[in-house]
């Protein structure tokens, strides 16, 4: 019997994944989870909105109410996060599942109505699966001693939007309606979620033993933490104010980027590609931003991130061309998801292990950042007729928050004993 026992622990050891195979199937189904529930479920909107635009389906004002709206779904499903006691992973399936009937949802309805009730469920349910999948996700990293593999998780969006991106785009070539681009990233959400579905279980901790256990603690913390200040002083009134810039700064360009080239560069078949391209950029820059040393100040990287940003947000001003929208696609693409890794690690050094509550404190001033956006793009626009004053408006708010980090680090050096 013995000998049967230990024949049967084999077995399962070699039906089991090594850790590195089983790290990189949880990161990349949380990429595609973020694909689902950013990519599709909260920027599909970006790329469609001009063709309904052009069907008449609605206009830039309603367009934007309906951005703002899902935005704010995504500053309560943040808030909510707090109250949610549910297993990770059955949050994870619930959101993802919703989001896919509510992508299917907008394709299926031609009501202003029931669109704002979607929009703004989708927001919510975008921002249940973002917060779990993130936070599960580098848990279980953790567990198999490969956290680096965390800026895959957030590559998700970038790969989201240049899906979503592409086929709003093959779906204005084909000439279809605009519910039809809806309804290809509805089955396309169902098919990805049926890929990762069996990832997200019950949620059972990875058998380690206790030595690698121990290394993998170390290991951890030295990756994630070797800059934490635990109790540095500071106030944290720069970093919550100046991270809602960010949300104003990049998402009227987030929203309207198809519109505004489309304006820019009539009949060329250009201005679909630029949203995808942003999308793209956003891939490198999650990886690459991650992996930025830990010992550099985050209020400096924020400030260039900032700045890069708010020149790709107005350099389509200038250049109002194929090469400056591009460019400006690439710049606003590239520090996306470097901003928030950044803001959370400033959040960490102000707060240390007890950053929970400001990293939801700052998390909800860049939602009221991006809720504000479209509201004040909107009537600039139909005062002016053009999206120029918005975007000076954006990018300007974007330098503030760039002079206002280095401003935050110039006043710590001056304090510093």
């Amino acid at each position: 019997m013995p000998a049967t026992l230990a024949d049967s622990d084999n077995v399962t050891k070699l039906r089991q994944p090594s850790p590195e195979r089983a790290a990189w199937r949880i990161a990349l189904s949380c990429m595609l989870a973020l694909s689902i529930a950013m990519g599709i479920g909260r920027f599909a909107f970006t790329p469609m909105l001009p063709l309904m635009l052009h069907e008449h389906l609605t206009d830039i004002q309603h367009g934007s109410w309906l951005a703002s709206l899902n935005y704010a779904g995504y500053f309560i499903g943040a808030l909510s996060c707090m109250w949610l006691h549910f297993t990770p992973t059955l949050i994870i399936r619930f959101a993802l599942a919703a989001t896919v009937a509510l992508t299917l949802a907008m394709g299926l309805m031609e009501s202003f109505a029931v669109w704002a009730v979607v929009r703004t469920l989708a927001g919510v349910m975008s921002a249940w699966a973002m917060v779990f999948s993130a936070g599960w996700g580098f848990r279980k990293l953790a567990e198999l001693r490969m956290p680096s593999l965390g800026g895959v998780i957030f590559a998700g969006p970038g790969a989201g939007i240049v899906v979503t991106g592409l086929l709003a785009s093959l779906n204005d070539t084909l000439g279809w309606p605009a519910r039809g681009g809806w309804l290809l990233c509805g089955v396309l959400a169902l098919a990805l979620l049926a890929v990762i579905w069996r990832t997200f279980v019950a949620d059972i901790p990875v058998a380690i033993d206790a030595t690698k256990s121990s290394d993998a603690a170390k290991s951890t913390t030295a990756t994630a933490a070797p800059s934490i200040n635990h109790g540095s002083g500071e106030s944290v009134i720069p970093v919550t104010i100046l991270y809602s810039f960010a949300g104003f700064g990049y998402i009227i360009t987030a929203t309207f980027l198809p519109v505004i080239a489309r304006q820019a560069l009539p009949g060329s078949p250009w201005p679909d590609l630029f949203f995808p391209l942003l999308g793209l950029m956003v891939i490198p820059g999650a990886i690459v931003g991650a992996r930025a040393p830990l010992s550099w100040d985050n209020r400096l990287l924020l400030a260039v991130c900032y700045l890069m940003q708010g020149l790709g947000v107005g350099i389509g001003i200038v250049l109002p061309n194929v090469v400056g929208f591009a460019l400006g696609s690439v710049l606003v693409g590239l520090p996306f998801t470097a901003i928030t890794v950044y803001a959370v690690r400033e959040c960490r050094r102000l707060r240390g292990d007890n950053a929970n509550g400001l990293i939801g404190l700052v998390t909800a001033s860049y939602g009221i950042g991006q809720i504000v956006g479209p509201l004040v793009a909107a009537p600039l626009v139909a005062a002016t007729g053009g999206f120029t004053t918005a975007l000076l408006c954006a990018s300007g708010v974007l330098a503030l928050g760039a002079i206002g980090f280095v401003w935050d680090w110039r006043r710590s050096l001056e304090r510093a004993p």
